[in-house]
């Protein structure tokens, strides 16, 4: 049950490091079950420290909620989900991949207009033709 240990929300916060407006919020979206009451409190337990534990893990490795939502369906479902989680995790690797790549690519467009910027050979302001370069190239 969420209230067992009845601790309250800036208490939750504190244990998980999670900001108590980012708590609320996935209440409100179903990540976190609304807790019990007492009066005007929320009270939570070691049930919800350990899911908004394993949210926020999952948050701080990029997924989104949606896959957030889904891997707490298959933390759920015990050893059986191990291939779906597995699946699940292979997608975001991907994508997380592709975010590096497309860094990257935009390490050397930044790098090279500061080069450009230092060198003061150009009239111009290196960057702006840069982007500029990058819309007319679209």
């Amino acid at each position: 049950m969420a209230g067992t240990g009845a601790i309250q929300i800036g208490e939750l916060s504190r244990r998980t490091g999670c900001n108590i407006e980012t708590i609320r919020y996935y209440e409100r979206i179903g990540l976190l079950p609304i807790p019990p009451r007492r009066g005007r409190y929320r009270n939570y337990g070691a049930e919800d420290v350990a899911r908004l534990g394993f949210v926020r893990r999952a948050r701080e490795l990029g997924f989104t909620l949606d896959e957030v939502r889904a891997l707490l369906g298959l933390a759920a479902g015990g050893q059986a989900s191990c291939a779906d989680v597995r699946e699940l995790a292979a997608s975001h690797l991907e994508d997380v991949r592709t975010r590096i790549a497309d860094l990257r690519r935009m390490e050397r467009v930044l790098a090279a207009s500061v080069r450009a910027c230092d060198a003061g050979q150009d009239p111009g302001c290196p960057l702006l033709q840069a982007l500029h370069a990058e819309i007319s190239d679209a």
